[in-house]
């Protein structure tokens, strides 16, 4: 299990203990408000991404070099489709660690990423070598 979702729910407790011993049931009624306000905050995030991914392809982003130099090592998954508007296409079996996603421009250039309970950990970017193309005259 993810440290940080150990000390989120530390800190959910300390606040509510908090809460009760300055203000009584009316302090432990805050602090409960608080924290659903922010669980509430992190689904809606979720499903705001996630609604946007749903008009696009699985596996397609409007520029695979542009995703390549926003990524960074530890940004989530979610984090990752929200940078694509689109969910990945993955490349290894469902339920199996590392998970392997692909993204798709329309030059076939992609990005694949790997994600380790739900983390970026390694990713690398593939460009076709167009220099055949470019050198090739042009046709009648």
């Amino acid at each position: 299990m993810n440290s940080q979702k150990i000390l989120v729910a530390v800190a959910g407790v300390v606040l509510v203990v908090a809460g009760y011993r300055a203000w009584g049931w009316g302090g432990v009624a805050l602090a409960v408000s608080g924290v659903v306000m922010y669980l509430l905050l992190q689904f809606t995030r979720a499903l705001q991404v996630l609604r946007r991914a749903t008009n696009r392809p699985i596996g397609y982003v409007d520029s695979a070099v542009m995703l390549n130099a926003k990524l960074k090592n530890g940004q989530t998954l979610l984090h990752v489709v929200a940078l694509t508007k689109a969910l990945g296409a993955l490349q290894t079996p469902k339920d199996e660690q590392p998970e392997v996603f692909r993204w798709t421009d329309s030059t076939d250039s992609h990005v694949t990423c790997e994600f380790r309970l739900g983390k970026l950990a390694s990713w690398t970017l593939f460009r076709p070598d167009t220099s055949a193309a470019e050198s090739a005259p042009p046709a009648p």
